[in-house]
């Protein structure tokens, strides 16, 4: 499959945009979810910014034509370069870029290569390498990724039943359905390329390249994401303004389970911003 048109894949990702304020935000989901995981989120933004909703390719709301296993399986730099593709499209000259896990580090990619669209950068749960090594608390050993694999590939319906609840880290019944469902709205095969290619990256080298003020977000405990993990992006990090801010809650998708708390955080680091 051609790289998409803007246009087409402004109609292929359902683009949305909401308010109408002078500040531009972008929103942009992770792994298994789509642009509902902000619905919580986006009435605290409307008010006073102009904000952009997507889906990314691989989410199960996009038609799955639209993935191109070639494309999406090397690198992450490839979900930048739609991301570019949407703000070229929209005409955006600058904005804010909160980015949830895979999608932080897909912000960090398209603010590299064009630094002057973005304002700041809010790294939501985000991680630059997933496996530990010698020096590095990535969260995972090599056996527990290949099991990961192992168990997608073999039975995606059992994986996800018991991969979500771990995800989502408390106690809510309804948003491990509502996040399963998500999760089961994805093709399988779609679902393992994108798994290996989220945690078997390693872009800890490109961090010293992110010129834009970062803000990191990161629950106290989150299975995917150690806090480890947000304290080696803040140091490595080039710029000189980026924040750490931790949020009391358990889960890697505080924008479903602390939602109120999140959206606190966020109005108040783009009020300082």
């Amino acid at each position: 499959m051609e790289k998409f048109e803007s246009r087409g894949l402004i109609e292929a990702l359902n683009v949305r945009v909401f308010g109408s304020g002078e500040r531009v935000l972008v929103l942009s989901h992770g792994f298994g979810g789509d642009q509902s995981m902000w619905k919580d989120i986006v009435p605290y933004l409307v008010p006073d910014f102009k904000v952009i909703i997507f889906d990314m390719v691989f989410s199960g709301t996009v038609d799955p034509m639209h993935f191109d296993f070639d494309r999406y399986s090397d690198s992450l730099s490839a979900y930048a370069e739609d991301l570019l593709s949407i703000l070229d499209e929209l005409t955006v000259d600058k904005c804010v870029y909160i980015g949830h896990s895979v999608s932080g580090m897909v912000g960090c990619f398209a603010s590299i290569k064009r630094p002057e669209l973005f304002e700041r950068l809010i790294l939501l749960c985000a991680s630059p390498r997933y496996l530990n090594d010698e020096s590095y608390e990535g969260g995972f050993e090599r056996g527990d990724l290949d099991g990961l694999f192992s168990a997608m590939k073999s039975n995606y319906s059992a994986w996800v039943s018991g991969f979500v609840p771990l995800l989502i880290g408390v106690d809510k019944p309804s948003l491990v359905k509502e996040f399963s469902r998500k999760m089961m709205n994805m093709k399988p095969e779609i679902a393992l390329v994108v798994a290996k290619t989220i945690f078997k990256s390693d872009v800890r080298s490109i961090l010293c390249d992110v010129k834009i003020p970062c803000s990191i977000i990161q629950t106290r405990n989150d299975m995917a994401v150690p806090l480890s993990v947000s304290y080696y992006m803040q140091s490595k990090l080039w710029g000189k303004k980026n924040s750490l801010h931790i949020v009391e809650t358990d889960g890697h998708l505080p924008q479903l389970t602390a939602s109120d708390t999140l959206a606190r955080l966020l109005t108040q680091i783009l009020a300082r911003s």
